[in-house]
């Protein structure tokens, strides 16, 4: 009896054994093999993350150039208007001295029925309380002068560079023709801009007198009527003031 249970003893023992020995090698071999799909798991999820950066940067890219691209042909549209707007003006101030030029020429047929000379403070172009009342005696002789144009000098005094004096003049004579037009209802195509600049002084330059009386503008009444009465005796002589 004793001997039975020794022998079932022994059987337990060595199965507890050898199964405790199949468990330890089948977990000696199959922990590597999942630590290497770990392993393979955390790549693989690495490897999506930098795909899809990747991705994302490529978009971010692609987009930036799109806009980049879309500048460059918004300012190449923009360069274009400006060039053809260029162009046009180019083409205005052509024709506008085509028809100066036939105005001046056909101004030789007029004669002068009065003028004035208004004149301005230094650097400014801005017309005085004076400067208005000379305009005024002048354009209310426009009712009673047949066939009349009105020509528009500017000037200025030697003081500052030539192209600075030429748009400083050209303001000058820029607000008489606007006084006239706007106070007096003188049509525009009656007024005729014949000069700009300082290259006709009244008075010399070399003092301050001088360069005052060549801060003007000289306006004149003319007219191409062929009453045989002489104009020229009703021309006001230019202000000096």
């Amino acid at each position: 009896m004793n001997r039975t249970w020794l022998t079932i003893f022994i059987a337990v023992g060595m199965a507890a054994t050898v199964g405790c020995s199949s468990k330890n090698y089948v977990r000696s071999q199959t922990t590597p093999l999942i630590n290497k799909s770990n392993e393979l798991d955390d790549l693989t999820a690495k490897n999506s993350r930098d795909i899809k950066d990747v991705d994302a940067r490529a978009q971010s890219n692609a987009q930036t150039l799109q806009n980049k691209a879309a500048e460059i042909d918004q300012k190449a549209i923009a360069a274009g208007q400006q060039a053809g707007q260029a162009q046009t003006l180019a083409s205005n101030a052509a024709q506008r001295v085509d028809l100066l030029s036939n105005r001046v020429a056909n101004l030789d047929n007029y004669s002068p029925v009065t003028e004035t000379s208004v004149k301005f403070g230094l650097n400014k172009d801005n017309l005085t309380k004076q400067a208005k009342e000379e305009l005024d005696q002048l354009a209310a002789q426009v009712a009673s002068t047949k066939g009349y144009v009105i020509t528009v000098e500017g000037a200025t005094d030697s003081t500052g560079s030539a192209d600075y004096n030429y748009a400083l003049s050209q303001r000058r004579a820029n607000a008489v023709i606007q006084y006239l037009a706007a106070e007096k209802s003188i049509p525009a195509y009656k007024i005729y801009l014949i000069g700009l600049g300082k290259d006709k002084p009244a008075e010399s330059n070399k003092t301050s007198d001088g360069r005052a009386k060549n801060r003007r503008v000289d306006v004149r009444l003319m007219t191409n009527s062929t009453d045989k009465t002489d104009s020229s005796a009703n021309v006001k002589p230019p202000s000096s003031m």
